[in-house]
């Protein structure tokens, strides 16, 4: 399901793109949009990478099997370093967003649209799965 999701998302922000390259008619809007695509898709990697190796830790388990739990994998020392991992990536975000904004002068609200291109595909696999509860 989140790969449909991711699927749906990235459609949607070539979607939204296209809409305002016709609507606003310059360059700067629909690459806006893009780009916030592209920063929903770093957040949403960052998200997914921490929730996997916490998942991973509390089952005891490693990214690099069950072997690599016992050779001093798990603890204390790289669960702060998961933590780490996460604020980090998020501040890669951040100064991606600064230099987008900022340095390459793209349009706010185009990058506004562009990270709620996951928001429509999460309304599109709602409805997908309403419609078929109701044919069940």
């Amino acid at each position: 399901m989140i790969t449909r999701v991711a699927r749906d998302a990235v459609v949607a922000c070539v979607a939204i793109a296209l809409g305002f390259a016709l609507w606003r008619r310059n360059v700067a809007s629909p690459l806006g949009v893009l780009g916030g695509g592209l920063l929903m898709a770093m957040s949403s990697w960052a998200i997914r990478g921490t929730v996997d190796d916490l998942v991973l830790r509390f089952q005891g388990l490693s990214r690099r099997g069950p072997e690599g739990a016992t050779a001093g994998e798990t603890g204390r020392k790289s669960a702060g370093f998961t933590l780490v991992k996460f604020f980090t990536r998020h501040g890669i975000v951040a100064l991606a967003a600064y230099g987008m904004m900022v340095r390459l002068r793209l349009d706010p609200v185009g990058m506004l649209a562009g990270v709620a291109s996951v928001a429509v595909a999460g309304a599109v696999e709602a409805i997908r799965d309403l419609r078929w509860r109701r044919l069940l």
